[in-house]
């Protein structure tokens, strides 16, 4: 697997393609914005109708990149379910999935704005969660270096080879690193939009996900 590795607050991590933060030092995985059950969600809302494969696509991504790394931490970072009615009514074959992948783990969910309360599952639900020198967050503060956050599910857009590519994207500056969203039908936010190039340092770097994900100066 090709992983774009970078140094974050005295820390060596690594980008993988899925969008999911390896930080090898603690053996801990962490992605941000699985949106499980949101095919369900748009449709019980009156919605269009989403393919109903969503929620097995995105833990079947998860449980490649647990068996790549054989994280014994995962951190999850909110909105990890559209709504917590989701949360509830998760078919019961996707729950004993997401317990397999909790069988012998730490296993963090942080609250996100999609689903602001506890959930009946395994693990521990946490509004953030401290691990020095980090802290994990769903929506960045900015109020101190360190910082691991979701919710925007930035994307970059590249020009190559005469046509114009945009994929998600890891935003990283010498304060905080957003992740992208890493669940199936999450759209995104091009890192040129007013809410991002106002949050990240003039230093910034945008991480693009895909089968080799490299790093370029985040475009603004």
């Amino acid at each position: 697997m090709n992983v774009c590795e970078f140094s974050f607050a005295g820390q060596r991590f690594g980008a993988l393609p899925s969008g999911a933060l390896w930080w090898p030092e603690r053996q801990l995985l962490c992605v941000s914005d699985l949106h499980l059950g949101k095919s369900e969600r748009v449709a019980r809302r009156g919605g269009a109708t989403l393919p109903p494969y969503d929620s097995h696509e995105t833990l079947d991504r998860l449980a490649g990149d647990l068996e790549h790394t054989k994280a014994e931490t995962v951190v999850c970072l909110g909105d990890s379910f559209d709504d917590l009615e989701a949360a509830r009514t998760l078919p019961v074959t996707e729950g004993l999935r997401i317990a397999t992948l909790q069988a012998g783990r730490q296993w963090i969910w942080i609250e996100g704005n999609h689903d602001p309360g506890p959930i009946e599952l395994g693990g521990a639900h946490l509004f953030e969660w401290p691990c020095d020198p980090i802290v994990f967050r769903h929506i960045a503060q900015g109020d101190m270096r360190g910082e691991i956050s979701g919710h925007y599910h930035p994307k970059a857009q590249i020009r190559l080879k005469g046509r114009s590519i945009t994929r998600p994207a890891f935003l990283l500056d010498s304060d905080r690193l957003i992740l992208p969203a890493y669940g199936t039908f999450t759209g995104g936010l091009r890192c040129t939009d007013q809410a991002l190039a106002d949050l990240m340092g003039a230093d910034a770097m945008a991480i693009l996900t895909g089968p080799r994900p490299h790093m370029i100066p985040m475009p603004r």
